[in-house]
């Protein structure tokens, strides 16, 4: 118990305090590429949904 006490108080190591910022930097380019991953999707249905609705137009000004 005391060990622990000790622990909480004392001040972080530059290698703790390295370490955890590695890992904190990690997870943000995680969510980062997780945000480019779902961006890339809605780029390509509406490039998607452009097509379609282009050919849509097209084709009814070929019938009139």
């Amino acid at each position: 118990m005391i060990t622990f006490i000790k622990n909480y108080f004392r001040r972080p190591t530059p290698l703790e305090m390295v370490a955890k910022e590695l890992a904190v930097a990690e997870l943000c380019k995680l969510e980062a590429e997780t945000a480019v991953d779902y961006a890339v999707s809605v780029v390509r249905y509406n490039d998607t949904r452009i097509k379609r609705l282009e050919q849509h137009i097209n084709n009814h000004k070929e019938q009139t």
